[in-house]
């Protein structure tokens, strides 16, 4: 329901949205798609543990932050982290630990279905293709690795596992058209394919899927996606980013200010620009991105404003922002209190060539949500849902309410750790990435001996399915506090 009411909020407006990231592409008239172009929405929608990006601006691979765009010819990494990319529909690709991708191809046809491509360089990367809810052209998704090019249909789910020259791929959901020597081949669901890397023979394909530790982690994101997709049948990128506002805030009527959307945990002292970074693309000058779960949609479409004894709200209406998209506040806007409100202004010049092309905006100490202990996690005021993970701990209204009035909200957790098949049980530091934090107790069948405290974690996004267990007493997993991104160790 809140879902659906904010997806009718904001299609109020008629304005036909271009995403921020489209500036950052290749001019369309070089295009050699006819009719086509390269406007996409695409963006890296989760970050945790060592990441980077080659944002193809001559930098090289820099530490990536989450909500950057990822437009044509960028490359991401995972060392001793996890990614997602997330595309218009809620379709996404999610990398594994000690993982690369490239993005060869991001178009637009012309007849509006997106064509992607997708290149697997090494690693374990998993890709979930939502169905589209009405009738047209479909989407176009090919995942490359080696020699090969894979068609993967809509609502299709794999997961492909590049090791040394062999690659793995597995069918979880829909089917898979796989062109070789024979003609071609249809992998279809529930099935494994071996192939070589640098071969076109027919791949070898097994009858079952051989489960890994980062299933459940990536079953529960693409779950996620998937409760937005009867919006792709709108075939609209005012669907875009709905899930995470949805779950991480809603509409309020502000009185005099009317309808405005407010995420949960944010008091009137808190101030949507107080911390984020700015991100340099050439052409393109300097985009504004924010380190919040949900802070896609309202920093790049519509408007903030601030209202007495509200605070700050977001609005739609109006277009998409550019780079420089933090957006302009009238006289009436700009004060609270009586004081002015200061927002960040882009530097006046790029980047110079061996500085950073992400620049850290810090204009007060930025508070997060966090796991407080192996039973409780704390909700703390102002922290706008960082460090919340995604749906894993359910409706965030009460608790948002509690901390406004104390400061601070509690409710009991328990995780699911990943299956890891070692008769010890541990966890290297790249498998406790895949940790589940849960809203509850321990179901009652997980006794004291099944507890386990990995060496090493973090709060993941996602709830635990398929390999993974119940551990009623997990180690430390306190979120850290978003930065520039970390460096990729090899």
């Amino acid at each position: 329901m809140r879902t659906t009411l904010l997806f009718k909020a904001i299609t109020l407006s008629s304005l036909l949205l271009v995403a921020p990231a489209v500036l950052a592409q290749a001019n369309d008239a070089t295009n050699a798609n006819p009719g086509g172009s390269k406007v996409r929405i695409v963006r890296l929608s989760q970050v945790k543990g060592a990441v980077e990006i080659d944002r193809s601006i001559g930098r090289g691979f820099e530490p990536a932050i989450a909500n950057l765009p990822i437009v044509e010819q960028n490359q991401l990494r995972t060392g001793v982290g996890i990614a997602e990319v997330e595309f218009e529909d809620n379709s996404s690709v999610r990398l594994a630990p000690n993982s690369a991708v490239e993005f060869p191809s991001l178009e637009r046809d012309a007849t509006g279905a997106t064509i992607s491509a997708v290149h697997v360089v090494n690693g374990t990367a998993y890709v979930s293709l939502l169905k589209p809810q009405s009738k047209g052209p479909a989407n176009q998704f090919v995942l490359v690795f080696g020699a090969r090019k894979l068609n993967l249909d809509p609502a299709t789910h794999v997961r492909l596992e590049l090791q040394g020259t062999k690659a793995k791929l597995a069918v979880f959901e829909g089917s898979v058209r796989v062109a070789d020597a024979g003609g071609e081949t249809v992998i279809a669901k529930k099935k494994t394919a071996t192939f070589e890397v640098f071969d076109r023979n027919e791949p070898v394909v097994a009858k079952d899927i051989e489960s890994t530790q980062f299933d459940a982690w990536d079953h529960t994101a693409a779950s996620y996606h998937s409760n937005l997709g009867a919006f792709s049948g709108f075939n609209s990128p005012y669907a875009y980013g709905l899930s995470d506002m949805s779950y991480y805030g809603n509409f309020t009527n502000a009185g005099g200010c009317g309808s405005m959307w407010r995420p949960y945990f944010a008091s009137a002292a808190w101030n949507p620009y107080s911390n984020g970074s700015w991100a340099w693309y050439q052409g393109a000058g300097y985009s504004w991105v924010s380190p919040y779960p949900w802070a896609w949609t309202p920093y790049h479409y519509g408007s903030w404003a601030y209202c007495d004894n509200i605070g700050w709200g977001w609005m739609p209406g109006g277009g998409w922002y550019g780079p420089n998209n933090v957006a302009a506040l009238t006289p009436s806007q700009r004060t609270i209190a009586g004081g002015p409100i200061s927002t960040p202004h882009a530097p006046a010049q790029p980047p110079s060539p061996h500085a950073s092309s992400l620049i850290a905006v810090n204009t007060k100490p930025i508070a997060a949500s966090e796991i407080a202990s192996p039973t409780s996690f704390v909700f703390r005021k102002d922290s706008a849902g960082l460090g919340v993970p995604r749906e894993t701990l359910g409706n965030l209204s009460k608790f948002s309410s509690e901390s406004m009035n104390r400061g601070s909200a509690a409710t009991p957790i328990y995780t699911s750790v990943p299956s890891t098949g070692r008769s010890d049980g541990r966890l290297t530091m790249s498998e406790s990435l895949a940790t589940t934090v849960h809203r509850g107790y321990a179901p009652s069948t997980s006794s004291s001996r099944d507890s386990y405290s990995p060496s090493f974690g973090g709060a993941s996004s996602g709830g635990g399915l398929g390999n993974s267990r119940v551990s009623a007493s997990p180690a430390s997993m306190t979120p850290s506090a978003p930065s520039s991104g970390g460096g990729v160790k090899k």
